[in-house]
């Protein structure tokens, strides 16, 4: 399997290859238009269905693929081939949605205007800048210890890179409130990190999802919460990955593109393909914070069925809930014949690649790691 490295002064891939094949990387700190993106360690990228100078019209026809070709591969072992993950897709703002005017609007000359600006600082783009920009296109969300578990080595030089990105204008930010305690920034794209994106996907920005409002309806969204921790699941497997030889996080999919795949049947939170060497377990999130009646969490696992139908196999849903006692009066509930379930709480549970997992058919109470479920019977799951 390929591992592509970033070294952290976001200067290239320093690795590339297959494992214990290294060859050093020619990036600069300067090289802002240096081909395609590497992701930082342990967070593989998504293909893209068409080069940065195809038309806008090739990056949105991945939309029209058949239907079999979008369904989640089943797990795999380590005498079997890797599961093939799904191309990246450009997220255009979905037909029907509202368009809004007044002052969140720009002209298509402020747009022309947002390319200009945008040159004289793309030869201050690193790639991992990129990345992150490519991060926050498809999952909206980031806060800074988020942002250093996927890119950086430390918490501290994610801080100073990303107030220097806010400078450029490539980065928006802000603190949402609750109560009294202290709440780290929140990332999203810029204007230039728009246009930035737009640029790679031979787009217009107007084509895509962002607005200038984005960062005001975000802080204001009641989901807001649940939107950060789903994202700060996957982030702590990407900084597990990046600490562990042989681990890779090699899918990850926001609850924006599960609901373009499968939105007729069923909408996780998320979806990823964690691999441990040879091993890799496709799954299916859904993280809880308690706001659902337990009957929903139920009916959601009828959906499931009917994917795991359509798609020839099933694959694990994973319930992450934020205390023991939410989780055991879930559990009660989440029996299926079909559908293989195992339940976490995170209250000072670790990290969610270890042995926090419990199947919902277990009678015991040993956990096991994310991987082992890979290798359990999905039927007795």
């Amino acid at each position: 399997m390929g591992v592509s490295v970033v070294d952290d002064a976001g200067r290239g891939p320093v690795c590339t290859g297959s494992a214990g094949t290294a060859s050093a990387g020619t990036g600069s700190d300067s090289a802002g238009a240096a081909g395609p993106l590497t992701p930082a360690a342990g967070l593989s990228a998504p293909v893209s269905p068409a080069s940065p100078a195809a038309p806008a019209s090739a990056a949105r026809s991945s939309t029209t693929r058949s239907s079999a070709a979008r369904l989640p591969p089943a797990s795999v072992s380590a005498s079997g081939p890797a599961p093939s993950g799904a191309p990246h897709r450009l997220s255009p703002q979905p037909d029907g949605a509202p368009h809004r005017s007044g002052p969140s609007d720009t002209s298509r000359r402020g747009w022309r205007d947002l390319d200009s600006r945008l040159l004289p600082v793309l030869g201050r783009l690193t790639e991992r800048d990129r990345h992150l920009c490519r991060l926050l296109d498809d999952h909206r969300v980031l806060t800074s210890s988020q942002v250093a578990d996927v890119c950086f080595t430390g918490e501290r030089r994610a801080r100073m890179r990303l107030a220097e990105l806010y400078a450029l204008d490539v980065l928006d930010r802000f603190r949402p409130r609750r109560g009294g305690s202290p709440v780290p920034f929140h990332w999203v794209l810029g204007p230039l990190g728009a246009a930035l994106i737009a640029a790679e996907h031979g787009v217009e920005v107007a084509d895509l999802a962002w607005r200038r409002r984005l960062v005001y309806d975000l802080a204001a969204s009641q989901r807001l919460a649940h939107l950060v921790g789903t994202n700060g699941l996957f982030c702590a497997l990407a900084r597990s990955a990046r600490a562990r030889e042989g681990c890779r996080l090699e899918q990850w999919w926001s609850e924006r593109r599960c609901a373009a795949e499968w939105g007729e049947v069923v909408r996780p939170d998320g979806y990823g393909v964690w691999t441990e060497h040879a091993t890799s377990l496709p799954f299916l999130l859904e993280y809880d914070n308690g706001t659902e009646r337990l009957e929903r969490l139920a009916r959601k696992l009828d959906g499931y069925a009917r994917l795991a139908q359509a798609a020839g196999h099933p694959n694990w849903v994973l319930f992450s809930f934020g205390s023991p006692r939410r989780e055991a009066e879930a559990r009660r509930v989440l029996l299926h014949p079909v559908v293989p379930v195992a339940t976490s709480a995170r209250a000072g549970r670790g990290a969610p690649d270890g042995p926090v997992w419990l199947p919902a058919r277990s009678t015991g109470t040993a956990r096991v790691r994310l991987v082992e479920l890979a290798g359990l019977s999905l039927a007795g799951a």
